[in-house]
């Protein structure tokens, strides 16, 4: 048996105030707000959703806002940098609005590609490419017109506490090409077109301290329920510990921990976003699981109240 993933599904990172959270990535980097509901694990914590205007996998990037919480150390088990693609020509435009955001933002160039890269205002980092692959997001917002908007993730850069037993389960059991080696850098490429680049450094850097301003986990796709049993089954066998099928609404989620310390997850596809409110209503109001609705009155009041929109 031997399989290979599309590539990623989602990112889900921890970072300070919501208000903060929305600002940059609605505001500024003129994603869409498609989901706002609670960390199922910890009701009183807000999971935001952001995407395309669909909330496709392969755009989709989550966050824990935990408002004061302890700043966290990025490093090795953790995913390093996450990578957005945008249309071929558009960098000028994304170099202006860095700019007029006051974003510092640094230029660099790895395999033949020309990066922006900059953090978040939690300390995420960030970098955004031009490629022609992946579909035209038609999401307008704040004066991010279709025609540079964001696509979706152009990929991620993993730092792992051992290189090379990740390079294996990327090429061996993940089902990623291995395309090329520079510099202390080695790329994969999946199926997709897009969320389909993953950069993995080869010399580890420390390990890294989950807290604010850090990637929790990096997401893979399975098209539907019977892939993902076939994931579990497939990565159990390659001698890594998987957790039993956890509902998490829009998708059914496992997780593992593999051997360079990184935390996956292999996330469902299916069911979407749309399903328990309409494409067009999708993140306007808060969300709540069956388990928790009858406790709104009590999370909403706990909740830190935020707003999207347009920055000047």
């Amino acid at each position: 048996m031997s399989k290979k993933t599309m590539g990623i599904h989602h990112i889900t990172a921890i970072v300070g105030h919501p208000q903060e959270n929305v600002d940059f990535y609605a505001g500024v980097l003129g994603l869409r707000l498609i989901k706002q509901t609670v960390n199922f694990d910890d009701p009183g914590t807000y999971h935001l959703y952001f995407g395309n205007e669909g909330g496709k996998p392969g755009t989709i990037i989550t966050f824990f806002p935990w408002a004061g919480a302890q700043q966290g150390i990025i490093g090795d088990g953790q995913v390093g940098v996450t990578s957005y693609v945008v249309p071929n020509g558009a960098i000028r435009f994304w170099e202006k609005r860095l700019g007029k955001f006051n974003v510092p933002f640094t230029k660099m160039e790895r395999f033949g590609e020309q990066y922006l890269e900059f953090d978040d205002p939690h300390g995420l980092h960030l970098e955004i490419v031009e490629r022609e692959e992946g579909e035209i997001n038609p999401w307008i917002f704040g004066g991010v017109t279709s025609e540079v908007a964001i696509k979706g993730f152009g990929g991620a850069t993993l730092l792992s506490a051992h290189p090379e037993l990740t390079a294996g389960l990327l090429e061996n059991v993940l089902g990623l090409e291995r395309i090329g080696t520079e510099g202390d850098f080695v790329r994969f490429r999946s199926l997709a077109d897009i969320g389909n680049i993953i950069d993995l450094k080869l010399t580890p850097i420390g390990l890294g301290k989950m807290g604010v301003g850090t990637v929790h986990h990096i997401a893979w796709r399975a098209k539907d329920d019977q892939d993902q049993l076939d994931w579990k089954k497939f990565v159990q066998s390659n001698g890594y510990g998987v957790t039993p099928v956890q509902d998490r609404n829009y998708f059914n989620a496992i997780y593992f921990r593999e051997h360079g310390k990184i935390l996956f997850e292999i996330a469902t596809d299916p069911p979407g976003f749309a399903h328990d409110e309409s494409a067009a209503t999708m993140g306007k109001k808060l969300m709540l699981p069956r388990q928790y609705e009858q406790y709104r009155g009590q999370i909403e009041r706990g909740l830190l109240h935020f707003e999207v929109k347009e920055l000047d």
